[in-house]
C-alpha cells in the first residue's frame, strides 16, 4: 500500500506512461496483458479508461513505486 501520496501519479497520461514498465514487472500474465492492452488503447483518439481500468492502473503503478521505494529488486506487482 502506498504511504507517500506524493509519489502517486495523478493524471491518466502519467499512468499510461508507466504501463510499459508495469507490463515488464507484472507478476502474472493477466497483469502483463492488461498493461499492454492499456498502452494500445491509449493510442486511440479520445480514449479514456473506465473507472475499473483506472483503479487497476493506479494500483499497478502504486505497487510498482512502492516496491522500488522499499528496495525490492523483484518489483513483482499484482500477483
Amino acid at each position: 500500500m502506498m504511504h507517500d501520496l506524493n509519489l502517486r501519479p495523478h493524471s491518466i497520461e502519467e499512468l499510461v506512461f508507466h504501463m510499459p514498465t508495469a507490463a515488464r514487472v507484472a507478476g502474472t500474465a493477466w497483469a502483463r496483458d492488461f498493461a499492454k492492452s492499456i498502452v494500445q488503447q491509449a493510442r486511440r483518439r479520445r480514449w479514456n479508461p473506465t473507472a475499473k481500468q483506472e483503479a487497476l492502473m493506479r494500483r499497478m503503478v502504486s505497487d510498482m513505486f512502492e516496491a522500488r521505494a522499499s528496495g525490492d529488486e523483484d518489483l513483482t506487482v499484482i500477483e
